[in-house]
């Protein structure tokens, strides 16, 4: 729920630079969406300020300058300005730098012993903790070597004592800061399946393994994936179903003479004013339902459908402003389920 602050703390903003994080915070806000973006910029707005760049585009780290909104260029109509949103992916929109830190196993600790842990006890521990790597240190700060699977298979191999020491990884060890750019890490992590991360403090705050890698780019990749079959399938049922002057009559953030008839040109938006009979447009409402009735889907609940799509797309608008977090699973669900649906009802 977002919580409006009071005037002078936004007063307060009035010419600073602000991360990203600090404006969402006042307003006790952790996920930007369509919904609280327009609660945000309202608030500033009404207060007389605004952003620049516009808070809404901008990674969570960035830091954006407060300024009044009289030092703003004139901005586009709401509905230009909501059909610019949902362009596909703008480039501002996107993340300039992904740190390691931004994975979650960078930071959230990790499993290690002394370097006087008998061998057996450290197997033990990584049997249980289900874990394949343990670093071997003192104070978190000082590395002494890597435990692996692989390591205490050639301990075995080169008929060594089953010793802690013997069984150690010690040169070379895949070693980064947090802070370090996390595509240049990857063939590190590529060559030997972990990536030990030092904190801001020095100690290790976490490691990153191939499996992490693979989790976080799921979640990341994923959404866009389906998103765009989504959009896709919606295109062949409406292309299928409705003629040039229907698509022409929703394309009202085009000028007239750029204005297609193409269902190939259409905006997610574009999608709803196509369908929705609850349009506050009595007539854009009406040519909805003539628009609903060619898609001869007696079957299909029109209302859920529409409040599916409306969903889909709040989802949509979160994924083009990239939210450092990954999608949670609830809403991957929502967008699979949809997408279910729709194969459905493709001829």
């Amino acid at each position: 729920m977002t919580v409006r602050p009071s005037e002078q703390d936004l007063a307060s903003l009035k010419g600073r630079a602000v991360p990203v994080q600090e404006i969402l915070d006042l307003f006790q806000v952790r996920v930007r969406d369509h919904r609280t973006v327009h609660q945000i910029s309202q608030a500033l707005t009404d207060a007389g300020l605004s952003t620049l760049p516009d808070f809404a585009v901008c990674s969570l780290r960035s830091t954006v300058d407060v300024v009044p909104l009289a030092a703003i260029p004139a901005q586009a109509s709401p509905v230009e300005a909501e059909e610019e949103m949902e362009e596909a992916l703008p480039s501002q929109a996107l993340p300039q730098r992904l740190l390691l830190g931004d994975i979650p196993s960078a930071r959230r600790g990790l499993v290690s012993v002394g370097p006087g842990t008998p061998l057996g006890q450290t197997t033990f521990l990584m049997r249980t903790k289900n874990v394949a790597q343990v670093p071997v240190t003192t104070g978190m700060a000082q590395i002494h070597g890597v435990i692996t699977w692989g390591s205490v298979a050639k301990m075995y191999e080169a008929g060594k004592p089953p010793t802690l020491d013997n069984a150690m990884e010690k040169d070379s060890l895949p070693l980064a800061d947090a802070r370090q750019e996390f595509f240049a890490a990857l063939p590190v992590i590529r060559e030997h399946g972990y990536l030990l991360v030092r904190g801001d403090d020095g100690c290790l705050s976490g490691i990153v393994t191939a499996a992490d890698v693979t989790e976080r780019f799921e979640g990341a990749a994923r959404p866009f994936f389906i998103v765009g079959e989504i959009e896709s399938l919606l295109r062949r049922c409406l292309g299928a179903a409705l003629d040039q002057e229907a698509i022409n009559a929703v394309q009202t953030n085009k000028k007239p003479e750029h204005r297609t008839g193409q269902v190939t040109d259409l905006m997610f938006g574009d999608y709803l004013r196509l369908l929705d009979g609850n349009q506050t447009k009595q007539s854009m409402a009406e040519e909805a339902d003539a628009n609903w009735a060619a898609l001869k889907w007696p079957n299909m609940p029109r209302e859920q459908f529409i409040g599916r799509l409306k969903r889909v797309k709040d989802i949509r608008n979160r994924i083009a402003h990239f939210d450092e977090k990954p999608l949670p699973q609830e809403m991957i669900d929502e967008l699979t389920t949809f997408a279910k649906v729709l194969r459905a009802f493709v001829s």
